[in-house]
């Protein structure tokens, strides 16, 4: 994908020369939005962002939905959840999303995330984006403390479930073969494919997915798994690497 010069990781566009704070500010959390916007999107997270208890579940559901692309119906909304490039981030109806949650769609030309009607995020979770794209599609269910992220594309197929501390990543790869950049200024963008989670799979707890390693329609994969290769549908995998044990 094409970043068009712009860094989208955090420390390097922090540290670039010539653009004002404000400016970096709004690139890295909101992208090219009126002031208007950010001012309006600014004062409702610190009014009603960490407000608790049924009236902040109201007030955030009936006011948050402006802020974003898109949104098809209901939307709940838990404490203290951080949203970044908003305008890139679409939901369709009866969306959970639980407390301590980071959706984040940064980019430069992506189209950023779509999650679709009646998904649930347990608390904690991070979804985020380097210039790519993630699509949770409907019933999609994915548990605390998870990890999804995209410098290309990923799409988690209908009714699947995640189990917690599950790691998925299409992309993140790093330049091991450079040895005149170090790692921690690489830009973790490099990439050998899209990731897509079939429909109606099973992901045990603290499972990781790595880059192009897809999962095909009705899998289980057991706690603990490391996937590095694609596991073909009708699958039980276990162990690390992921190994086929049993067809279901």
């Amino acid at each position: 994908m094409n970043t068009k010069g712009k860094s989208v990781k955090i420390k390097a566009a922090l540290q670039e020369t010539g653009s004002a704070g404000f400016k970096k500010y709004r690139e890295l959390y909101y992208g090219n939005v009126s002031l208007g916007s950010i001012i309006k999107a600014e004062l409702l997270f610190l009014l009603i962002g960490s407000l608790p208890g049924a009236i902040g579940l109201f007030l955030r559901s009936k006011l948050y939905p402006s802020l974003f692309g898109h949104v098809s119906g209901r939307l709940l909304i838990g404490r203290n959840v951080t949203f970044r490039h908003l305008k890139k981030i679409r939901f369709g109806a009866n969306v959970i999303i639980d407390d301590n949650c980071v959706i984040d769609a940064k980019g430069v030309d992506n189209d950023g995330i779509t999650i679709e009607d009646d998904v649930f995020i347990g608390r904690n979770t991070i979804i985020y984006c380097k210039n790519g794209n993630i699509r949770l599609k409907r019933g999609v269910n994915i548990s605390s403390s998870c990890t999804v992220f995209s410098s290309n594309q990923l799409t988690m197929e209908a009714n699947t479930m995640v189990g917690a501390y599950t790691f998925l990543l299409s992309g993140g790869e790093y330049d091991y073969t450079n040895r005149q950049t170090p790692f921690v200024d690489q830009t973790g963008m490099e990439t050998k494919g899209s990731l897509t989670i079939g429909s109606n799979c099973w992901l045990g707890a603290r499972v990781t997915v790595t880059d192009a390693s897809s999962i095909g329609n009705h899998c289980v994969i057991g706690a603990g798994a490391v996937v590095t290769k694609p596991i073909p549908a009708d699958s039980l995998a276990v162990g690390i690497p992921a190994k086929v044990v049993k067809l279901i």
